[in-house]
C-alpha cells in the first residue's frame, strides 16, 4: 500500500520535504543517481525521499537520518526539512487513529483507503436474507457442526504429525529395525534371549546357565570377552578399554587397514572418525547408530551380546 505521507491534499503540492528537495537537486543540475552517489545511498532510497514514502526507508531514525544527509547536499535548511517531515507525520499519524466507520466513507473504497486496489468493503446482509437464514435452522446448524468439526480434525492431525515422529523413529535405531511410535528409540537393554545351558567339563554351572531368559541376558553384556574388528576407509583414532578400565588399544587406525582388538566385556570405544569406521562384533556386521555419534566422534558400550549402548565415560 502507499505511504499516507505521500498522498497529496486536493489541489495543492503533496506535502512533506520531498518536492523542495527534488527541486533543489534540479536546480543544482543532479540527477537522482549523482544525488545518490553522493550521499553513498541507493537510488531507490532517493527516490523514496523525494516521493515522501519515509515508510520504504526504514525506521524512523533512518528516514530522518537520510534527509539532514541531502539537505546538507543541496544547501537547504535542516531545520525547515525537518519541520515538514514532522508536520507530514503528524497529519499520518492522525489519520491512522481514525475510526474505521469515518475512513471508510465513500462508494469507492480507494476514497477511504488511498490504494487504488484496496478490496471492497463486505455489505451488511439484508433483512430479506436475514430472514431466509432464519428459516433454515435445521439445515445451517448441523453443516456448521460439521465444518468446525472437519477444521479441527486437520488443525489436530497438522501439530501432531504422526509421519514425521515415525521417520525420526526409524532413523534412532541402530539396528536398521523400524520401531512402533511408542517403543523406545534407544537399545539400552538388551531384549531378553535364551542362554544356552551347556555344563563346562568340571560339571559347573556357566554364569547364568538355570536363570530366567531375561536375568541371563540382562548378565550377559557383562559376562565374556568382547572381539572388535574395525575395517577404516579415513585415517581416525581409536581409544579402547575393558570392563576393569585397562586400556586395550589406543592409537591411529589408517586408511585402509584393518584392527582387531579383544578384551573383558564391556568395551568402551571412542572413534574419531566414525564415518571412516565399520565395526564388526564377535564376527557380525554392527551399525553405530546416530545416538552415540556428536559431530563424527562415537562413543559407546560394546557388550559381549553385540549390543551398543551408551557409554558411562565422560
Amino acid at each position: 500500500m502507499n505511504d499516507p505521507s505521500s498522498v497529496p491534499p486536493p489541489g495543492g503540492e503533496s506535502p512533506g520535504p520531498g518536492s523542495r528537495l527534488q527541486r533543489a537537486r534540479e536546480k543544482r543540475g543532479l540527477s537522482m543517481i549523482e544525488a545518490a552517489e553522493k550521499l553513498h545511498l541507493d537510488a531507490s532510497v532517493v527516490e523514496a525521499l523525494e516521493s515522501n514514502r519515509f515508510a520504504a526507508v526504514g525506521p524512523v531514525v533512518f528516514a530522518k537520518g537520510h534527509l539532514k544527509q541531502y539537505a546538507a547536499l543541496l544547501n537547504l535548511p535542516a531545520s525547515e526539512i525537518m519541520a515538514s517531515y514532522e508536520a507530514v507525520q503528524r497529519v499520518a499519524t492522525a489519520g491512522s487513529q481514525l475510526p474505521s466507520g469515518v475512513a471508510a466513507r465513500g462508494a469507492n473504497p480507494s476514497e477511504a483507503t488511498g490504494d487504488p486496489l484496496a478490496t471492497p468493503f463486505p455489505k451488511m446482509p439484508s433483512l430479506q436474507q436475514l430472514s431466509l437464514l432464519a428459516k433454515l435452522p435445521a439445515l445451517s446448524m448441523p453443516v456448521g457442526i460439521v465444518l468446525v468439526t472437519l477444521l479441527l480434525g486437520a488443525t489436530a492431525l497438522l501439530w501432531w504429525k504422526p509421519w514425521q515422529n515415525h521417520a525420526a523413529q526409524v532413523a534412532l535405531n541402530s539396528q536398521g529395525v523400524a520401531t512402533s511410535p511408542s517403543a523406545p528409540t534407544e537399545p539400552d537393554v538388551a531384549a531378553p534371549t535364551e542362554v544356552p545351558r551347556v555344563p563346562p567339563a568340571n560339571g559347573a554351572l556357566t554364569p547364568g546357565a538355570g536363570q530366567p531368559a531375561g536375568v541371563a541376558a540382562t548378565m550377559s553384556p557383562l559376562v565374556g570377552r568382547v572381539r572388535l574388528r574395525m575395517s577404516f576407509s579415513a585415517d581416525s583414532w581409536v581409544d579402547v578399554h575393558d570392563a576393569s578400565g585397562a586400556t586395550v588399544y589406543r592409537g591411529k587406525g589408517a586408511a585402509n587397514s584393518v584392527k582387531t582388538v579383544s578384551g573383558a566385556a564391556p568395551l568402551s570405544v571412542y572413534l574419531g572418525y566414525v564415518s571412516g569406521v565399520q565395526l564388526e562384533i564377535n564376527n557380525h556386521a554392527v551399525a553405530i547408530g546416530p545416538q552415540f555419534v556428536r559431530g563424527d566422534v562415537a562413543r559407546f558400550e560394546a557388550g559381549a551380546d553385540g549390543v551398543l549402548r551408551r557409554t558411562a565415560r565422560p
